[in-house]
C-alpha cells in the first residue's frame, strides 16, 4: 500500500493555523498528505478548539517557539524539537510561517536526516523601506543565509516578493507573491439588515458614527493614536471598538481613562464574529506601522466599510486614497484626527468609497489565492 506523503505545518503564534491556514490545509489533505501541525500551545493569540483540529485529522505537536529572536535558549530548544518530530514521523514536506517559525523550522529541516522540501511564507519581512538598521541587520541577514535551505518563498506584497526574488534558494527553488492567505467573501460581506442588533448587543448607539479595528493589541498595531485622535477631536457621537487581546491591553485602557473617553471607547476581546461586528462600523481604523498585508483590513473592504489605514507597504496593497481609503502617517494622531473627522462629517464621500470597497478587494478572496497555492503544492510534490 502506498504510504501517505507527510506536510508539516510549523507556527509561532498557536491558533494560526486553523485561523489564517484553513484552505492550504484542505488542500493538501484533497492531495492526499497527512497533516502535522507544530506551535507553542501554550501561547495562544487566537482563539481555537484544539480537539477539533484532531477531528479533522491533523496530528498536534506543541513546541517551545518564542516569538521573539533573543529567547535564544527556547528557540534552540524548539529547533531540536522541530529536527525529532521531523524524523520520527517521515515528515516529507515543512511549511513554516512567521519569522522565528521560519528560523527554527528551516535549521531543523536542514539539520535532518530526512530533509525534507521545505516553503516558507513570509507574512511581511522585518525588513522594508524605512525599517531600523536593528532589523536590516539581524533579519534581513538571517532570511538571505536561510533562503538557501529554502524550496520555495512565499510572499504577500509587492516589495517583500521583490526582495525575496534576489535572495538564492536551493537549486530550482522559486519565489510567489499571494494576495492574502485567501479571505472568505461570502462570510465577509454587506448585511447591513444586522447592524441594528448587533450595535445593541455589543453597545453602541445606534446614532454613533462608530469606528472598528481588530488586531492583537501591541505596539505596532499602534490602536493608541486612534485613542489620541479621538481625544483630539472631543466628539461624543464618535465610538470605537477595539476588537483583540493583548501585551498591550492594560496602557490602552489606562490611556483611555487618561483621556476621559471610557464611554466611546470600547475593548470586545477577542472576536469569532467579527463579520458581523463590521455591519456595524462605518469605518474601520488600521494604523499600524508596520503591515505584511492585513487581512482584517480585507474583510472590512469586502463588508464595504472604508478605511482609515497607516500608509504602508501593506495597505498600499488594497487601501486607494480617496477610493476606498484615507491614508494617514501612522505616527500621527492629527492625520488619523482629520480623517476621522472627515468621514464623520462628509456622509456622501463617505458612502460613495464604501461603493468602492469590496470590488477593491476581490482579488484577496480565497478562489483567487486558492489557484496559486494549488501550484505550489502541485509543485511541492512533483518533488517529492
Amino acid at each position: 500500500m502506498k504510504m501517505k506523503k507527510k506536510v508539516l505545518f510549523v507556527t509561532t503564534i498557536s491558533g494560526f493555523l486553523p485561523q489564517f491556514e484553513k484552505n492550504d490545509v484542505f488542500i493538501l489533505q484533497e492531495m492526499g498528505f497527512e497533516i502535522h501541525y507544530a506551535s507553542n500551545f501554550k501561547n495562544p493569540v487566537y482563539t481555537f478548539n484544539e480537539n477539533k483540529l484532531r477531528d479533522q485529522g491533523i496530528l498536534m505537536h506543541h513546541i517551545d517557539i518564542a516569538k521573539n529572536p533573543s529567547k535564544l535558549m527556547a528557540n534552540t530548544h524548539t529547533i531540536r524539537q522541530l529536527k525529532t518530530i521531523i524524523e520520527r514521523n517521515q515528515i516529507d514536506l515543512v511549511h513554516c510561517h512567521n519569522p522565528m517559525g521560519g528560523v527554527t523550522a528551516r535549521i531543523a529541516a536542514a539539520c535532518s536526516n530526512k530533509k525534507p522540501y521545505v516553503i516558507y511564507t513570509a507574512h511581511g519581512f522585518h525588513f522594508y523601506k524605512g525599517a531600523s538598521l536593528i532589523n536590516w541587520l539581524l533579519f534581513y541577514s538571517a532570511e538571505r543565509f536561510l533562503a538557501h535551505y529554502t524550496d520555495q518563498i512565499i510572499t504577500i506584497n509587492q516589495e517583500d516578493y521583490l526582495r525575496a526574488e534576489r535572495f538564492h534558494l536551493k537549486k530550482g527553488g522559486k519565489v510567489h507573491q499571494i494576495h492574502s492567505v485567501g479571505v472568505d467573501d461570502r462570510r465577509f460581506a454587506p448585511h447591513r439588515e444586522i447592524a441594528e442588533k448587533k450595535r445593541a448587543e455589543i453597545g453602541i448607539p445606534q446614532s454613533a458614527f462608530h469606528i472598528v479595528t481588530a488586531a492583537e493589541l501591541n505596539r505596532n498595531k499602534n490602536q493608541k493614536i486612534i485613542i489620541e485622535a479621538l481625544a483630539k477631536l472631543c466628539n461624543q457621537k464618535i465610538h470605537y471598538s477595539i476588537c483583540g487581546r493583548g501585551p498591550n491591553e492594560t496602557a490602552l485602557k489606562q490611556l483611555v481613562s487618561e483621556k476621559q473617553l471610557n464611554s466611546n471607547v470600547h475593548f470586545l476581546g477577542y472576536r469569532v464574529d467579527m463579520e458581523e461586528i463590521l455591519q456595524t462600523a462605518d469605518c474601520f481604523a488600521f494604523p499600524s506601522y508596520r503591515e505584511g498585508l492585513g487581512v482584517a483590513a480585507i474583510e472590512a473592504l469586502l463588508c464595504g466599510v472604508p478605511l482609515i489605514v497607516s500608509d504602508n507597504r501593506g495597505t498600499r496593497e488594497y487601501a486607494v486614497e480617496g477610493c476606498n481609503s484615507i491614508l494617514c502617517k501612522a505616527g500621527k494622531s492629527e492625520d488619523f484626527a482629520v480623517a476621522i473627522d472627515r468621514l464623520y462629517s462628509y456622509r456622501e464621500e463617505r458612502s460613495e468609497m464604501a461603493k468602492s470597497c469590496r470590488a477593491s478587494a476581490k482579488k484577496f478572496t480565497i478562489q483567487e489565492v486558492d489557484r496559486t497555492m494549488r501550484r505550489i503544492y502541485q509543485d511541492a510534490a512533483a518533488n517529492l
